[in-house]
């Protein structure tokens, strides 16, 4: 949900709801990094309410493609960390599982 002005777009809160920090902190960096972002913070508004609000002000852009654009970008983020420590996880299973076929081999021998 968006809380903001009809009249200036650049500016805007956004409830999340059942988010916490996980989120809110991880999108509030990646808004940061926005050339068009002035300022953005999150704050969740009681402990036992699970929702976050997040507010976006631009340099004019309207915050809501603002905030598209880096839910996107954090997105993308996500995919590179997932994918580059899956091929990890694959090269480290490959060197250990060799190491142990020639450990074996040696150990018959």
């Amino acid at each position: 949900m968006e809380h903001g002005s009809t009249k200036d777009q650049s500016s805007s809160t956004f409830s999340f709801k059942d988010e916490d920090h996980s989120l809110a902190n991880a999108l509030r960096f990646t808004l940061n990094q926005d050339p068009r972002v002035i300022t953005c913070g999150y704050s969740i508004p009681h402990p036992s309410e699970v929702r976050v609000n997040i507010r976006v002000q631009t340099t004019g852009d309207p915050a809501k493609e603002v905030l598209k654009d880096s839910c996107q970008d954090l997105m993308l983020t996500c995919q590179h960390v997932r994918s580059t420590f899956d091929q990890a996880v694959e090269a480290f299973r490959n060197k250990n599982g060799r190491a142990e076929m020639q450990n074996s081999k040696n150990l018959d021998s």
